[in-house]
């Protein structure tokens, strides 16, 4: 099994993702540009079995009906996205486990929150976490909003109870490349992480298209503010040095809305 990530140049920065499998057929993760999909998809002799859409926004399914056209593939997404996603065929329910080879596996996350209609994706090899599928509810360096459709206080026990909790090795890609300006609101937060102000020197002039960073959940604890609810300068700036996790992660969600 091979990620490919596809950059899609929009003013979103939206991600695509194909999972070529070793037996010859692909997956096509949230389906920016329908064409570079196919290209994706055909360019490496692969036969496209499914549009997977994290789910329901229309910058994650906008490519679902031509590629359906073209290949006869599946759709498959939350069961609240019937009605909303264009194509649905098939739904996922948390805890399902779809095989990808004869040791590897994509498990379905159930992750209210940025909207009630998504899911994420995680690889296991052997049972073990490998990496993740975030689309809306985690990127790198911070998380989804919840304007269309969503929930502050459900997205804060998504990322408490499923993503907090995964090993630091586990690999993250998510829907779009938000990646510079999250650390810059880190900063605006946390200005003493040395470890974020790294990374921005790092990442601020990468063309994600040619050169895509891949963080981890490690990477994540020591950057991304909405894992770093105990933090006594974090709490200080937003004058909240005794509140607890979850309000604390409400308030900085609140605070990245008008950022």
């Amino acid at each position: 099994m091979n990620i490919h990530q596809i950059y899609t140049y929009n003013d979103l920065r939206n991600f695509t993702y194909v999972i070529a499998l070793d037996n010859g057929d692909a997956l096509v993760l949230d389906p920016w540009d329908a064409d570079a999909s196919a290209e994706a998809v055909t360019s490496a002799g692969l036969s496209l079995k499914a549009v997977i859409n994290t789910h329901e926004h229309w910058d994650h399914t906008r490519g679902n009906e031509a590629l359906v056209a073209k290949f006869g593939c599946e759709v498959w997404a939350h069961e609240n996205g019937q009605g909303k996603i264009p194509g649905l065929t098939r739904v996922l329910t948390a805890g399902e486990s779809i095989a990808l080879s004869d040791t590897e596996a994509l498990r379905v996350l159930d992750t209210p929150g940025h909207t009630y209609a998504h899911l994420c994706f995680l690889i296991t090899r052997e049972d073990e976490p490998q990496a993740v599928f975030t689309g809306d509810t985690l990127f790198n360096a911070g998380v989804g909003n919840c304007h269309n459709g969503g929930s502050p206080e459900a997205l804060y026990q998504t990322i408490a109870q499923q993503f907090h909790t995964l090993p630091d090795h586990v690999a993250i890609y998510p829907g779009h490349d938000y990646l510079a300006n999250n650390l810059a609101f880190t900063l605006s937060l946390e200005p003493s992480n040395t470890t974020a102000k790294t990374w921005l020197d790092r990442v601020k002039d990468v063309d994600p298209g040619v050169s895509p960073v891949v963080t981890t959940i490690g990477d994540e604890r020591s950057f991304n503010t909405f894992f770093r609810l105990d933090n006594a300068e974090i709490k200080s700036t937003l004058e909240m040095a005794e509140a607890s996790e979850r309000d604390v992660f409400l308030a900085l969600r609140a605070r990245r809305n008008s950022w």
